[in-house]
């Protein structure tokens, strides 16, 4: 019987290939396999039993990094479901292994979702234009978090968007996320504005010709807030999370503020306002509606509402 390191190649093919997954998320399995591959001394696929799996899920539990503690109980979860998905590979291509369904994952406690009340945001969305940043940083920058805020995206779907997907007549577009899912987003008023003054200060855009960097937001330099650079690149995903960080801080903001606490944001402000949970799950683009749950309990103040509007209205005050 083959060792399991020689099926670990093609199953991240396979991924990548026939289901089209994200090279962040093959990159992450290549890490979680390896992990049981080299714990588990790299065993034959028929000697992945239910004894290894505990033994391996008390090692998971109990591993700790020294700046970092112990690992979360999704990350232990994200290890095992790597583990069950190449287990189901395996199992497709005839070979004798553990049953994947028997793997369970680790109970995780209820999330949930932190998110900005209304003046934080503001403060945050309003930072970029009271720094003392370039021109084009501050407008490239307010319009990044006008954006977050106003579709939810992910970091990954706002670095990947081409200026050539956004028409600034209409007030929606369409963005490929998680899964290579289509969905439409919307841009608020503010965003819009936001864009277009930004845009119309971005020299590698001039009018009639071709754009010498396709992407909505590239990197500028800084110091000499450069806008003229004809191999402008896109902001990466770890520069847009400290761009985050860096604007809440300056706010005054003191909880930790990333890029997703606004698409968090952004869920919780429809919801409030009388979104429905599915019209919801759609514009975040989850899969399952039970994902999108993790965000009823803002509705707490309604119900508190309705408690106080009608409950035990016989008894009087």
């Amino acid at each position: 019987m083959s060792k399991l390191s020689k099926h670990l190649r093609p199953f991240l093919e396979y991924l990548e290939i026939e289901k089209g997954r994200s090279p962040l998320t093959v990159r992450n399995y290549d890490f979680y396999l390896n992990r049981f591959i080299e714990w588990a001394k790299d065993p034959a696929a028929n000697e992945v039993d239910y004894e290894k799996i505990r033994q391996y899920r008390l090692f998971l539990n109990r591993l700790e990094y020294p700046e970092r503690g112990q690992l979360k109980k999704n990350t232990q979860n994200y290890h095992l479901i790597a583990l069950r998905s190449f287990l189901k590979y395996l199992a497709r291509h005839d070979v004798q292994t553990m049953a994947p369904e028997k793997i369970e994952l680790a109970r995780q406690g209820a999330r949930e979702p932190a998110f900005l009340e209304a003046m934080d945001l503001e403060r945050l969305l309003d930072a970029p234009t009271k720094s003392d940043a370039p021109e084009i940083l501050q407008k490239r920058d307010r319009a990044i978090l006008e954006l977050f805020f106003s579709t939810g995206m992910r970091v990954s779907e706002l670095v990947n968007l081409k200026r050539d997907q956004i028409n600034l007549e209409r007030d929606e577009f369409s963005v490929r996320g998680k899964g290579d899912k289509v969905r439409v987003v919307f841009l608020s008023h503010q965003a819009r504005y936001w864009l277009k003054q930004y845009l119309a200060l971005r020299k590698d855009l001039p009018t009639g010709r071709q754009a010498d960097s396709p992407y909505l937001f590239a990197r500028h330099d800084r110091a000499a807030g450069s806008h003229n650079d004809a191999e402008a690149q896109p902001i990466t995903p770890r520069s847009m999370e400290r761009l985050v960080k860096h604007y809440a801080s300056a706010a005054g903001i003191p909880k930790k503020v990333s890029p997703h606490t606004l698409r968090h944001s952004f869920a919780t402000d429809l919801l409030m306002n009388g979104a429905d949970l599915r019209s919801v799950q759609s514009m975040l683009g989850h899969a399952s509606i039970t994902t999108t749950q993790i965000y009823t309990h803002v509705t707490n103040q309604q119900l508190r509402d309705v408690h106080q509007a009608f409950h035990a209205k016989r008894r009087g005050d």
